[in-house]
């Protein structure tokens, strides 16, 4: 609210800007850094996963980097062995069906 009343004014206080100033450059930094995990650790796992380097998630630093990123990922060829398909046993029909009387 003190900030839209700083605006508003014609002359605004030179020490009251210098402070909103100071922690804008306080707290800046650290907000983009905590985007920057949040966005960097899931594609480190995802190109460890892919048999990719991790490194390259710090492409997401860099502009467009990303974009390229997931274009890399998306139509590159994992070198990763699919897991094992598990196979259970076939189960019997529902509802089970009474066995048939002997025949003579």
């Amino acid at each position: 609210m003190h900030l839209v009343a700083l605006l508003l004014q014609s002359q605004p206080d030179p020490e009251a800007v210098k402070r909103i100033v100071a922690v804008a450059v306080a707290i800046v930094p650290l907000i983009i850094l905590v985007i920057l995990a949040i966005v960097i650790v899931p594609f480190w796992f995802i190109c460890k996963k892919a048999g990719f380097s991790p490194w390259l998630s710090f492409l997401n630093i860099i502009p467009a980097g990303g974009l390229i990123l997931m274009y890399v990922l998306a139509f590159a060829e994992w070198k990763v062995v699919p897991a094992p398909q598990v196979y259970w046993p076939p189960q019997p029909p529902y509802p089970p069906q009474p066995p048939f009387p002997p025949q003579a």
